[in-house]
């Protein structure tokens, strides 16, 4: 078994739960950890055989792209479409994080992950 993982995946998109924020806006992070067995493309050095990360980048991108409430939907969402492309993984885990949330107060990010 092996890993594969998208880090610091950037955005601005239109999600949250207000309103307000879906008009104006936000920057949103993503990052994706898949495993499955790597080892055929380990030893046969072929794109074929395992994930690849411009498929990951453009399921994400198509998600990022849909205005939702919650963080937990866009995760969800983007869970969802990377096992339908790859239905062999063992499992996809992604976190989502919102900038700069409105909570009252000082907060870098708001972060929450998913793990199907």
């Amino acid at each position: 078994m092996g890993t594969i993982a998208l880090e610091g995946l950037e955005f601005f998109s239109y999600h949250g739960f207000y309103d307000e924020e879906q008009k104006i806006g936000n920057k949103y992070s993503v990052d994706i950890i898949v495993t499955a067995d790597f080892s055929e493309a380990a030893r046969r050095d072929r794109l074929s055989a395992t994930v690849n990360y411009e498929d990951l980048y453009r399921i994400t991108t198509g998600v990022m792209k849909q205005p939702a409430r919650l963080l937990e939907h866009i995760a969800h969402q983007i869970i969802q479409e990377i096992r339908a492309k790859y239905s062999d993984l063992q499992a996809v885990e992604v976190s989502v994080s919102k900038f700069n949330p409105p909570i009252g107060g000082v907060c870098h990010r708001a972060k929450i992950t998913l793990k199907e």
